[in-house]
């Protein structure tokens, strides 16, 4: 039985008259008798009864009726499925992240347009440090990802900047220059932090912020004297607020309120910039993860605009 032979069938009963069904199905009347004949002859039932006016249906054609109409639609169903999935509009979508960029608004104003934009995809998000994510996307663990730094594409890999913002100095809340700030937006030249020890966040598997860390204490004169090293950048916060020391963060970061914690500004030309970028794996043919990389980038070309 053929997908063609239940269009057929279908046509007739709704047209009652096979010349009408022909007409509508764009064939000619006996071909159309001949494949219906055949429908029965294949059920081994008859499931038209003939009249001098046209066809009706028999019991067994009742029955059948909706059982045909049924699987026609099912496999409409499966076509347009199909095709939503070339174009990107259903399916799958992995994401990583990492652990500062969901205090950016950017990363979640993007991720609720996309699925406001697609809402046929369903998308799940993992938090990973950056060496993690690369690996993750090109073993195929992951599909797109956000990373905070803006570096040259490993191979197999296509990474497109998107935005960048200032770092700001994380202080102990009790510290004299928290204290001493007019309000937690003063400007802080980098250089009064050169005796501070320094936590630094996830030199190994995440160091981008760390390397825009150091590389301006540099540029400001000196050296950063160490501390502790932490995982998260949550750690990080929660070491400074325990007087462990002082750190560098995303200004975007000052979202995230944390008791003992005191956010400052930084003046002066060593200012240390973070940067956040998109990536996927160069091969990649899915249209959701192309459609979601083009979603992305507009917003950043458009939130970059003066």
């Amino acid at each position: 039985m053929e997908l063609r032979h239940l269009r057929y069938f279908v046509a007739v009963a709704e047209e009652g008259h096979i010349t009408r069904a022909a007409e509508r199905l764009g064939i000619q009347q006996p071909p159309l008798s001949h494949q219906i004949k055949a429908l029965e002859r294949e059920i081994g039932v008859q499931l038209f009864r003939r009249l001098p006016r046209g066809v009706e249906l028999t019991e067994a054609g009742r029955s059948f009726i909706e059982d045909a109409r049924a699987a026609l639609a099912r496999v409409g169903q499966g076509v347009e499925a199909a095709k939503r999935a070339a174009r990107g509009e259903q399916g799958h979508l992995r994401l990583a992240v990492p652990p500062t960029a969901p205090f950016h608004p950017f990363v979640p104003q993007v991720i609720l347009a996309f699925r406001e934009a697609y809402p046929l995809v369903s998308l799940t998000m993992e938090e990973n440090l950056r060496m993690e994510t690369l690996d993750q996307l090109r073993g195929g663990q992951m599909d797109v990802a956000f990373l905070r730094a803006s570096i040259a594409a490993p191979e197999g890999l296509v990474v497109h900047p998107l935005l960048e913002e200032p770092m700001v100095a994380a202080l102990p809340s009790g510290h004299a220059l928290a204290r001493s700030a007019p309000s937690q937006d003063a400007a802080l030249p980098l250089r009064a932090l050169a005796g501070e020890t320094f936590i630094a966040y996830a030199r190994q598997q995440g160091p981008a912020l760390y390397e825009a860390m150091a590389a301006a204490c540099l540029q400001a004169g000196f050296s950063p004297q160490l501390g502790q090293e932490a995982p998260r950048i949550s750690t990080a916060l929660s070491l400074v607020a325990t007087g462990f020391g002082v750190t560098l963060v995303p200004a975007s970061m000052r979202r995230m309120v944390l008791e003992g914690v005191t956010y400052r500004e930084l003046s002066g030309a060593a200012q240390a910039r973070a940067f956040l970028s998109i990536a996927a794996r160069r091969d990649d043919s899915s249209g959701i993860v192309r459609n979601f990389v083009a979603l992305v980038r507009r917003a950043a070309q458009r939130k970059a605009q003066p």
